[in-house]
């Protein structure tokens, strides 16, 4: 699988995915297969593969009108800035797990990150394990959201794809990720923001029993 990887948002149908080559979940190594089609709209009972059930529950792909709008903001400390977008936060726990201190603080429901409340070689290796690229770094005006790696889609459990390496991310509404190296894809159906997660999953306790 030598060609660049890509994934495609169908409209109210699954990711076809091409010549990925690391599919996983927490358990096992999936096949991966040079063309895929991943369920999105959370009732296939062939998860993470699609299985047409799209066609039947009803699933629309639309974004949704009060959805969680780009919510990009800066906070400077002494020595680092953090910048969030809580629009496309995926709740995966890292920052406010690791963290409390910097990131467990909010106001009318906004997180509200704190840069000098630790290091700046804490807040980067949390920012490191952010899913979704909401959270990253500016060190001296540059900012940092991006890694190195290879392609890889892993299937959370009971939660989004979590996408890193780099994939062309393609859509009929040209979505943007705020890093293009890494971002979290819903696959529970749910989200106001399509295709990305927003965190839904949790509140309709989505389950996947094969995960």
């Amino acid at each position: 699988m030598g060609d660049k990887t890509s994934i495609e948002a169908t409209p109210n149908g699954p990711y076809l995915v091409k010549n990925l080559n690391s599919l996983k979940n927490m358990h096992k190594n999936l096949d991966s297969k040079e063309f895929m089609a991943l369920c999105r709209c959370g009732g296939s009972k062939n998860k993470p593969f699609c299985d047409g059930t799209h066609s039947k529950n009803g699933f629309d792909s639309k974004l949704i009108k009060d959805r969680s709008n780009d919510k990009r903001k800066e906070y400077t400390g002494k020595e680092v800035t953090i910048a969030d977008n809580e629009g496309v936060c995926a709740h995966a726990g890292f920052c406010d797990g690791d963290l409390p201190k910097v990131f467990w603080k909010f106001e009318n429901n906004e997180r509200i990150p704190n840069p000098d409340a630790a290091t700046k070689d804490d807040i980067i290796s949390t920012i490191g394990k952010c899913p979704s690229g909401a959270l990253s770094y500016k060190l001296f005006g540059k900012e940092y959201n991006e890694q190195d790696r290879t392609a890889e889609i892993f299937v959370s459990r009971n939660g989004p794809y979590v996408v890193s390496g780099s994939p062309e991310l393609k859509d009929n509404i040209n979505s943007s990720p705020d890093s293009k190296e890494h971002f979290t894809l819903c696959r529970c159906g749910g989200s106001k923001n399509k295709p990305f997660c927003d965190g839904t999953h949790y509140n309709i306790k989505f389950n996947d029993e094969k995960n």
